[in-house]
């Protein structure tokens, strides 16, 4: 497929809603205009790309409604990334129109321009903060992949393990008010990380993956 192949779809599907279509005019690859409503542009890729992305932004600096053509042949291109493609063109106000291959014509408009008003999502927003505020120091490096990510919840768990580990079994309580750890209760009680076993009533102790955890040792 080559990038003029979507024009015939796109200018089809432009023209059964009344507009009048033309390619090429100055930097924008489609402008279509119907009666006194003001113009409608696309800009047309085989891919979404960040370079469609830039064509799209620039012809919004003469006209609202711009929308980005793209062909939905690619799994990898399209379906993977599709609400992550949906949500960035709703952020910039730009349309979605999706060109069907094997399908001369079918074209299906995803998204209509339009101004972005975000809900904000407070219960995540306040969960971040919360992660933030618990988290003592900073232990991880931005930008790392493929590592296990110090949490507060980790290093709490460790606190907890650390107490453990010198004092042997003890009650929860003891280990909230030892180590600080309010919630230290129940993070034995859970046990998400395997290093606590519980020995007696309201008692726990270190498995040996928690020994292990605390000294950097493998458990055997």
């Amino acid at each position: 497929m080559r990038e003029a192949d979507l024009y015939a779809p796109v200018k089809a599907h432009l023209e059964a809603q009344g507009y009048d279509v033309k390619a090429e005019i100055g930097d924008c690859d489609v402008l279509a205009r119907r009666g006194e409503e003001p113009p409608v542009v696309v800009e047309m890729k085989l891919t979404f790309s960040l370079a469609l992305v830039m064509q799209g932004v620039a012809r919004q600096t003469m006209f609202d409604h711009v929308y980005l053509a793209v062909p939905v042949s690619s799994e990898r291109g399209w379906k993977l990334r599709y609400r992550d493609i949906l949500r960035l063109c709703r952020r910039l106000g730009l349309g979605l129109l999706a060109v069907k291959p094997g399908d001369p014509g079918a074209v299906e408009a995803h998204l209509d321009p339009g101004p972005y008003a975000p809900r904000r999502n407070a219960v995540k927003a306040g969960r971040l903060v919360r992660e933030f505020d618990r988290r003592v120091g900073d232990p991880n490096t931005g930008g790392t992949t493929g590592m296990v990510r110090m949490t507060a919840y980790r290093q709490e768990a460790l606190r907890c393990a650390a107490h453990l580990g010198a004092h042997g079994p003890s009650k929860a309580a003891d280990v909230a008010a030892a180590s600080g750890v309010a919630r230290a209760g129940r993070i034995l009680n859970d046990d998400h990380y395997g290093w606590f076993e519980r020995v007696d009533r309201g008692i726990y102790a270190l498995t040996p993956k928690g020994t292990a955890a605390t000294t950097g040792e493998t458990p055997r």
